[in-house]
């Protein structure tokens, strides 16, 4: 079988498209390469979703956090502390045991007029219950951080678009939310990056891959069993992985660079990336 045949068999195995059986004798290179980068998708889907649901989320938290009354401060530290504070793994644990629950307790919506009986198998499968947690986790630590530049907003900004008249939400967008996002950036693109590096624990969780459909980490599992050689698969992951960090970069600072394309270059803070090897 030629490199070529096997990247049309293969190349979107992970999605269940292509060959249904994996080869279990006489892996080759290419094989590995390919099957790897085709769950290598599902990496990327956790990682994209979980940064466009959790940024939204994230800076509601900010500003409950930093404007909001009393209940509001109290709710959105509480859910910060409560992901910051604990392992990625023993959320992706708890979540999947609870999620394993609700199927047997049942989820029945009586709205009056209808009553909705909502599926909840769903939420026991990778591509949704991970992808849930994922999303709460980095909320929270994104969270802190739009919090923390929130704090750090220079009060004449505040004062001068008060004497504008602005107020609210008017103010808040403004002048507070762009401000907040130029400052966050750099440590915020360091959030992303290691987002990414954690969709990887999806492989150790509890949630199944279905159909043999798994991500980056799974296949490279199977490869170095069937194989009894972890050189091999395992390195080209790191590599697949490396690619994804760069084009990261690549793309979160052409946003930076629009954030501060009203600032002189010289003052225009470049992020410092620093990779955690523990969450």
């Amino acid at each position: 079988m030629s490199c070529w045949q096997t990247v049309q068999d293969y190349g979107l195995r992970s999605l269940g498209i292509g060959e249904r059986l994996l080869p279990k004798a006489d892996i080759t290179l290419c094989e590995q390469i390919v099957l790897i980068g085709s769950g290598v998708i599902w990496n990327v889907y956790f990682g994209v979703l979980a940064l466009l649901f959790g940024f939204a989320f994230a800076t509601l938290l900010a500003v409950g956090k930093a404007y909001g009354g009393q209940y509001s401060q109290t709710a959105a530290r509480g859910f910060i502390f409560l992901f910051r504070g604990s392992p990625l793994f023993i959320q992706f644990f708890l979540a999947y045991e609870a999620f394993i629950l609700l199927p047997k307790v049942g989820l029945v919506l009586d709205l009056g007029f209808v009553v909705i009986d909502a599926q909840t198998r769903w939420l026991t499968r990778a591509w949704l219950g991970a992808l849930i947690v994922l999303f709460l986790n980095t909320s929270a630590y994104s969270a802190e951080i739009f919090y923390g530049a929130l704090r750090a907003i220079p009060r004449g900004d505040s004062e001068a678009a008060d004497a504008y008249g602005l107020s609210g939400w008017r103010k808040f967008k403004a002048v507070l939310f762009p401000t907040m996002l130029r400052l966050a950036w750099p440590a915020y693109t360091n959030e992303a990056i290691f987002m990414f590096h954690a969709t990887t624990l999806v492989f150790f969780s509890g949630f199944p891959a279905w159909r043999q459909s798994g991500d980056a980490l799974y296949y490279a599992n199977y490869f170095a069993d069937k194989t009894f050689n972890p050189f091999v698969p395992y390195p080209i992951v790191a590599v697949y992985f490396i690619l994804v960090t760069l084009l990261v970069i690549f793309a979160f600072s052409l946003i930076g660079r629009r954030l501060n394309r009203h600032l002189p270059s010289n003052e225009i803070t470049r992020p410092k990336f620093r990779f955690s090897l523990l969450r």
